[in-house]
């Protein structure tokens, strides 16, 4: 079954000037692109998207790196596409990542990981709609 689910190419990572080859690796592994756009986040809008994470000990530092510089955030399309992502991104912790894979590759630490996407279809709906509209993302043909 095609679905979708969102991608975000992190501060770090963007920074680093590693978004085309992240990018290239999600086309090679077969996602397509429906919707793509480069935003700042203020630290207030970092806070509304990972308010799943308030309470944990780490959301001051996430929101604070999330909005320290540019993001990509894309809607991407395929089958098992959350799966396959998740796959493609590696462990969350570089160190643990598997060869191959954008975190172990682009990531420097389990906060500077490079890439974020959604891990359920429930997130993903919530990750979509937080960035894009409808108006935005391209039908399928």
């Amino acid at each position: 079954m095609v679905e979708r689910t969102l991608s975000i190419i992190k501060p770090d990572c963007v920074a680093a000037k590693n978004s085309g080859k992240v990018i290239s690796m999600l086309e090679k592994n077969g996602f397509d692109i429906v919707a793509m756009k480069k935003v700042w986040l203020t630290k207030q809008q970092a806070e509304k998207f990972y308010i799943v994470h308030k309470e944990r000990p780490f959301y001051d530092s996430l929101t604070t790196f999330m909005s320290e510089g540019p993001i990509i955030v894309m809607v991407l399309e395929k089958e098992n596409a959350i799966e396959d992502y998740r796959k493609l991104m590696g462990a969350t912790n570089p160190q643990e990542a598997s060869d191959g894979t954008i975190r172990k590759l682009f990531g420097s630490n389990i906060e500077r990981n490079a890439v974020h996407g959604s891990d359920s279809k429930e997130s993903a709906d919530y990750e979509i709609n937080f960035f894009f509209n409808e108006l935005e993302i391209v039908k399928g043909e």
